[in-house]
């Protein structure tokens, strides 16, 4: 046997194996994604019925946190879809981050609007702003904003949001309910993502469909797997569990606080839940797949815990995902039938997941490309981390020795 026929049927083994490595995380999404609550669906509506109304005048149900760096074109909207909430009594705390635009004055106009007895009805709800000016040495901006606003409330529950995330009325009525029905320590409502071009949603697609490698959402709430979750646009926790896990104060180098919430609550042994809601909370992430590499640039790197040599091996890793199967095609014979039964299983990913991402399956014909430019943002967070020596978010520069000096990792079987 020659070396290039070694080499022949090595690629051919690849090629199968990462077919059937596909085809194996379709056959589990069939299986299994239906076990994700969807709180718009019918199966809810005896929760909405049996559920009883919330009404505690003296403390609010539910104490939402609104932190917000530059939020001028969104800030406004967001915190009228939260004023609005019907069903349960809030507290919303917004705060502006050191916004060097009118997110601050904006706040401000709404708190006036929103107090003016004229303009407001719904006198079950409150509006409270905090501005914050510096920031403490030993701190990421958003874990501080984050930790200084849940230190002004007492509600039974907190949830934490971001401030260009818009709700619908019943949104956080339902998604509390459920959370007391489950006995719940913390939820995580999966939000729309809004694609407002063919490049967002052909990149929201490409990268659901690689994260079904490493997280299945079903799993989240299973007390033995490893799965578990944390969304910046809504982290809904019991005060008491946010309170004896030390806060965002534990987190405050932390770029991934929301992802590494989640991981300090499951590995904790909390209880955790990932719901569905079509059109409860929706929240625009980008402009354009431009717009994803940019939002990426601060977060892939850090999802590897600044390990330049895992990030690398991920890179690698997606090197493979993409050139292994077009060149089975190309080659033919037993490769191209293992990259055509991959492509199938993607094909099938895509249909099948699509009351999670709300991307039409047709965006598959553009999978390739957008793993291209998904491998091109890794690239960049890395190298531009290495290149600054730290990471920009939100325009300050936060050192990478110091962020590798408090950053955990994802991967133990215990919280640390």
């Amino acid at each position: 046997m020659t070396l290039a026929t070694i080499w022949s049927w090595l690629f051919v083994a690849l090629t199968w194996i990462l077919a059937l490595g596909w085809l194996r995380q379709l056959l589990m999404w069939l299986g299994n994604s239906s076990r994700v609550a969807d709180l718009t669906h019918a199966g809810a509506a005896p929760l909405r019925a049996s559920a009883t109304p919330f009404c505690t005048p003296a403390k609010p149900d539910l104490a939402v946190i609104v932190p917000a760096c530059n939020e001028e074109a969104s800030i406004a909207a967001t915190l009228r879809s939260l004023l609005a909430s019907q069903g349960l009594s809030v507290q919303i705390i917004a705060v502006n981050d050191r916004s060097s635009d009118r997110t601050g004055e904006i706040m401000a106009a709404e708190f006036q609007n929103f107090n003016h007895p004229k303009l407001n009805e719904n006198l079950q709800n409150s509006l409270q702003i905090l501005h914050i000016e510096a920031l403490p040495e030993g701190w990421l901006g958003k874990p501080h904003a984050l930790a200084k606003a849940a230190e002004l409330t007492q509600a039974d529950w907190v949830l934490f949001t971001d401030g260009d995330v818009l709700f619908d009325p019943k949104a956080l009525a339902l998604t509390l309910r459920y959370a007391q029905a489950e006995q719940a320590d913390h939820l995580v409502l999966m939000p729309d993502w809004i694609m407002a071009s063919p490049g967002e949603a052909a990149m929201h697609g490409a990268m659901h469909a690689l994260s079904t490698w490493t997280l299945h959402l079903w799993r989240v709430a299973d007390p033995q797997a490893r799965d578990f979750l944390g969304v910046g646009a809504f982290n809904l926790v019991r005060r008491e569990v946010y309170e004896t896990l030390g806060g965002f104060a534990a987190l405050r180098m932390e770029v991934l606080e929301d992802l590494r919430f989640g991981w300090q609550l499951k590995r904790a042994g909390y209880r955790q839940r990932v719901v569905l809601g079509p059109g409860l909370a929706a929240v625009r992430w980008s402009q354009g797949a431009w717009g994803v590499v940019r939002n990426l640039e601060k977060n892939l790197f850090a999802l590897y815990r600044f390990k330049t040599g895992m990030a690398l091996f991920a890179c690698l890793g997606l090197v493979v995902q993409i050139a292994v199967p077009l060149a089975a095609i190309w080659i033919g014979g037993w490769a191209r039938l293992g990259a055509i039964v991959l492509y199938a299983s993607i094909i099938g990913l895509y249909v099948a997941s699509r009351r999670v991402t709300r991307v039409s399956p047709w965006y598959v014909l553009a999978y390739p490309l957008a793993v291209t430019l998904f491998l091109f943002a890794h690239v960049r967070s890395v190298g531009l981390a290495l290149w600054r020596d730290g990471i920009l978010w939100r325009g300050t520069l936060y050192p990478l020795k110091e962020l590798r000096a408090h950053a955990g990792h994802f991967w133990s079987s215990r919280a640390e």
